[in-house]
């Protein structure tokens, strides 16, 4: 084959930078420092929203930042691919919220009401991260080299990179990661901080002044939060997931909240006991939608498969490979699951007591999932991880009836495997497009996911030190509500519920479907007028104000990018971010505070 009909032996030609300095200790320490901080960040947000956010670009734009000034003082150049390593290892620290493990942990902890012990659940998040990393080996080439997908992160990551190393738009992006980060801290500080010292508080909330069956609107959760987290997200998110999000939040806590409390279906009038019973037709919702879209992705599972084939068959056939040298061997992969296989069951068996028989049947799932989780990743942006966590949630109320621990941690491995799978080969997109190395990626990923296990873990522990904590306006957790409504359901039956719950989710079903079956076949350009399922099943579960909060977001970056495109590229990422991060990071840092009595609540 001449060269240039091999897109692989081209890129090597063409792109790939040998003998560039790239995974450097610097690079790793970097990486895992700023992983574990902005995984501290999602830990905060995703608890309060249900939501995991991007984390790499925001990790380069930090590195090329500090590594600048280092610069200054005589340090070497921080490169280009040196900042492509670390943003894989801070990519797999940030993730370690994502992929169920935020929705296992909680669930497990709203389920029995302990946790089993850290140590233990530390090596557990690791070695699934782990095995997903290994999962992306085989499919690596065949999705990235030779389809040669979009997965569009890993390509805006790329530009980012390419950018901030130009020295084109760097400063300004880093300075207004830095101002907003900043901003973020204080409405914390101003919020939370309750002190003598203090000039002032801001107020939680601020209410419209109207009232909704005899109660404020803020009663019924519909008001503004003193939260720039919630703007940061919105920015982050399109403007179709804000105004559905809003919709939903008025639809529920406006409409269908007021109604069973008239009906004495709910006695109180609080977010706690609304969502006991709005979490059924916003899980329906989630759910119908999540599988049915997963089953639309038919040609994307059939191409992962033949994709897949293809990979083992020229890994067999081809003896003069000419990115020996580089990928990561193809016997890597049956290496990891031989390694990490029996770990995952040991644990399974001894941490939640799932039979060694159900642990087997999780590897080759998982390592499935992980395949199409990777593919339709490259296809579309999104991993399915709230697909994929029911699917198992369903293999395991067939195979283990009434073992609800099972169900949810089950379902923790296939979602955890399926969004490291995809995280690296989003990371190795952006690293294609440099000509970086992937087999440095690789090993990078995996000190980035033994990092983000071991601050993950305790971190949860000192936020939430029992279950109490959950399931409250400060952290609704509306991922592991799902989650542990859907395990009751698969243990006790759906006649467990109350006659109104049940109803409500045949509407939310129907309600997933309908939206689900008009994406499917309504044209392209109408979209942007439908509601979106995963916005509005989420707004059930989440207290009002969040969903406020996150349309007022994606309102602004909205506004912004019909002003000006090429402002909103320079401006929404890391204004939004630096929102996210810096009120997160402070108010962790305060509840900490409090947890060792240096403030007071």
């Amino acid at each position: 084959m001449k060269e240039s009909d091999d897109p692989e032996r081209r890129w090597l030609a063409e792109v790939y930078r040998p003998g560039v300095p790239q995974l450097t200790v610097r690079a790793v320490l970097a990486g895992m420092v700023l992983g574990m901080v902005l995984c501290l960040s999602n830990l905060y947000v995703v608890l309060k929203t249900g939501w995991s956010f991007g984390v790499t670009i925001t990790a380069c734009i930090l590195a090329y930042t500090f590594f600048a000034m280092l610069r200054r003082v005589g340090a070497r150049e921080f490169g280009p691919l040196e900042n492509n390593a670390m943003g894989s290892v801070a990519s797999a620290a940030g993730y370690m919220t994502g992929g169920g493990n935020m929705a296992a942990l909680p669930a497990l902890l709203m389920l029995g009401g302990v946790m089993p012990d850290p140590r233990w659940m530390v090596v557990w998040f690791a070695v699934i991260a782990a095995l997903g990393v290994f999962a992306a080996i085989p499919i690596k080439r065949q999705l990235i080299n030779v389809e040669q997908l979009a997965f569009p992160t890993g390509t805006a990551t790329a530009e980012t990179i390419r950018s901030l190393h130009s020295h084109g738009e760097a400063r300004g992006q880093a300075r207004l990661l830095g101002w907003s980060g900043l901003v973020g801290a204080l409405v914390a500080i101003l919020r939370d901080v309750k002190a003598t010292w203090m000039p002032f508080n801001l107020p939680g909330t601020f209410d419209f002044g109207v009232k909704i069956g005899g109660f404020a609107a803020a009663k019924w959760t519909l008001a503004v939060e003193a939260s720039l987290i919630l703007i940061g997200g919105g920015m982050l998110m399109s403007f179709r997931a804000g105004w559905s999000m809003l919709l939903g939040a008025i639809a529920t806590y406006g409409v269908l909240a007021p109604r069973i409390v008239e009906a004495g279906i709910i006695g109180t009038v609080s977010y706690k006991a609304i969502v006991q019973w709005t979490v059924w037709p916003g899980a329906a919702i989630l759910l119908v939608h999540g599988l049915g879209s997963f089953a639309f992705q038919w040609r994307s599972v059939g191409h992962a498969l033949s994709g897949l084939t293809s990979a083992f068959r020229r890994a067999r056939a081809d003896e003069d490979d000419p990115l020996a040298q580089v990928e990561c061997p193809p016997g890597w992969f049956p290496l990891g699951f031989v390694l990490l296989g029996p770990v995952i069951m040991f644990l399974m068996w001894f941490l939640f007591g799932i039979p060694w028989w159900a642990g087997i049947l999780t590897l080759p799932l998982a390592f499935f999932m992980g395949v199409v989780a990777a593919r339709v990743t490259g296809e579309t942006d999104t991993t399915p991880t709230k697909a994929l966590g029911p699917v198992t949630q369903m293999v395991y109320g067939v195979i283990r009836p009434g073992d609800m621990t099972a169900n949810v941690m089950g379902a923790n491995v296939t979602g955890g495997v399926g969004l490291h799978s995809a995280d690296l080969l989003t990371d190795l997109k952006s690293g294609y497009l440099l000509g970086a190395n992937p087999r440095q990626q690789f090993i990078g990923q995996l000190f980035g996911c033994v990092a983000g296990a071991a601050i993950v873990v305790p971190a949860f522990q000192l936020l939430i030190p029992d279950a109490s904590m959950l399931g409250g306006q400060q952290f609704p957790a509306p991922s592991a509500q799902v989650w542990a409504g859907v395990s009751k359901i698969l243990s006790t039956g759906i006649g467990s519920l109350h006659p109104s719950a049940l109803l409500a989710m045949k509407i939310g079903a129907g309600v997933g479907l309908v939206l689900l079956l008009l994406e499917q076949f309504l044209p392209k350009k109408l979209h942007r007028f439908l509601p979106s399922a995963p916005g509005v099943g989420i707004a059930m579960v989440i207290p009002g104000t969040s969903s406020i909060g996150f349309f007022l977001g994606a309102a602004i970056a909205a506004f912004i990018r019909a002003r000006d495109p090429k402002l909103a590229e320079r401006v929404n990422t890391p204004v939004g971010s630096g929102f996210l991060a810096g009120e997160s990071l402070m108010g962790i840092a305060i509840a900490l505070l409090i947890a060792f009595g240096v403030l007071s609540r």
